[in-house]
């Protein structure tokens, strides 16, 4: 008996722009011999799907991605066509704050139109999370009951400024809202791994996210995961990965209790998405 895996953290692998960096490290990562037929074939969400089944993904959260100063463009409107008609997908829009004049009606608009959260990338859109200028769009996505991801941590992107990435600002955000779902994307990789853990245990609307980190190391950046068990999410940050089940895999080999490794493969996630689980 298991329970579904959701993977918070996925990128399609069509941006209608890729800065050089950006691309060069998927490909990289991916190491195929004709790249083309690979992101041809994971262009068709269809073949997505079945990538995602092959590889013990039960659902998955697609995302968009606004920031042309680090790593490119992949825009709401194609991440909404990619999962068209596909349960398995998940949308979540992406706002750059520099890009659209009015945030808090721009979000209720995506929203309304499928959107199921919104991820902000402080390091590559270059503002401080608790910027006040962002409290209109944080107001809205409270009331909208969506959960909102915030890329923190390093980057080997050009273009991106770590000064951005600590997760420590995000304290005034989940003081001053604390009825809307913050996600720390990455936990902080890197230079502030106790300064997620910390804020997940203290703030009851605070949740880490995983991705891009090695799984097998979670227990050494997190030694005592498993009492923040419940506020853990798994996310492959695919393409930026090769082997999906194979993270999967080391997380449920972790010495963890298996109750811990269901929240974080797929229950946590499933509670702020409004996913229904069904045991296998």
């Amino acid at each position: 008996m298991s329970y579904p895996v959701i993977d918070f953290h996925i990128h399609p692998i069509h941006y209608e722009y890729y800065n050089q960096s950006s691309l060069d490290f998927v490909q990289n990562t991916q190491s195929v011999e004709d790249w083309q037929e690979f992101y041809n074939k994971f262009c068709d969400p269809d073949q997505f799907v079945k990538y995602m089944d092959a590889n013990g993904v039960d659902y998955g959260v697609v995302l968009a991605e606004l920031c042309p100063a680090a790593t490119g463009m992949c825009s709401n409107e194609y991440v909404m066509q990619f999962c068209a008609g596909q349960e398995k997908l998940i949308p979540f829009a992406s706002i750059n704050p520099y890009m659209t004049p009015n945030s808090r009606s721009e979000l209720k608009r995506l929203v309304t139109g499928g959107f199921r959260g919104v991820k902000l990338y402080p390091t590559y859109q270059l503002f401080y999370p608790n910027d006040s200028f962002l409290y209109p769009l944080y107001a809205e996505a409270e009331a909208l009951r969506i959960p909102v991801m915030f890329h923190t941590g390093s980057s080997v992107f050009k273009g991106s400024r770590l000064k951005y990435g600590d997760p420590l600002y995000l304290d005034d955000v989940a003081v001053d809202f604390p009825d809307l779902p913050i996600v720390i994307v990455h936990s902080g990789r890197g230079f502030w791994y106790q300064h997620a853990f910390f804020l997940a245990r203290l703030h009851e609307n605070v949740y880490m996210e995983v991705a891009g980190l090695p799984p097998q190391k979670l227990l050494t950046y997190f030694p005592e995961l498993e009492r923040v068990a419940d506020k853990v999410i798994f996310g492959s940050d695919w393409p930026s990965i090769k082997d999906v089940r194979k993270n999967i895999e080391t997380i449920r080999a972790l010495p963890l209790a298996e109750d811990a490794k269901d929240k974080i493969l797929g229950q946590n996630a499933a509670k702020l998405l409004g996913v229904r689980l069904k045991l296998s």
